[in-house]
């Protein structure tokens, strides 16, 4: 299996040319999210906390009539809590049939990576569980983490998608 860090993958999108990614950064490390789950990119609100809720489900927005729950990616991943500034921002998800709010430190820009360019993740103990990364996407000297977020956001620990949707 050692042989997998270096075998190209198909991108998440199932094209195995090419894939684009809108790239977001959560403290040192930068993410990418298959961009057809992107529904829109808008500044961090304040959200409606719910009773009982795990830490990293920060609560809820009413977006455009629609009850949205919002996760804090950061707390979700372990990482240090966040401070909320000026270039915090909430992603908005198309996921498993429902629409869900990420919150990460800022967007950087949306690429395009090839499928020589996405690598198969390497087996060794990390912050994130591997089942929710597709891949690592190798760009000029960037290393893009690509996450799986239907497989994430419908996991059960999330409670957020339908699993048989997800």
């Amino acid at each position: 299996m050692s042989q997998a860090t270096t075998t190209p993958v198909p991108a998440a999108n199932g094209d195995a040319d090419t894939g684009e990614f809108l790239t977001f950064v959560l403290g040192e490390e930068e993410y990418g999210v298959d961009i057809l789950r992107v529904q829109e990119i808008r500044s961090y609100d304040a959200v409606t906390r719910l009773p009982d809720a795990p830490d990293y489900i920060k609560g809820v927005i009413n977006l455009r009539g629609i009850i949205v729950p919002v996760v804090d990616m950061r707390l979700k991943f372990r990482l240090a809590k966040a401070e909320y500034n000026a270039l915090t921002v909430m992603i908005v998800l198309s996921v498993g049939g429902r629409v869900v709010g990420m919150v990460v430190d800022s967007v950087s820009d949306v690429v395009r990576l090839s499928g020589e360019q996405v690598r198969a993740v390497p087996e060794i103990g990390a912050t994130i569980d591997r089942q929710f990364l597709t891949g690592i996407g190798t760009l000029d000297e960037r290393m893009l983490i690509l996450l799986d977020i239907e497989r994430l956001m419908g996991h059960e620990t999330m409670g957020l998608v339908a699993a048989e949707a997800a």
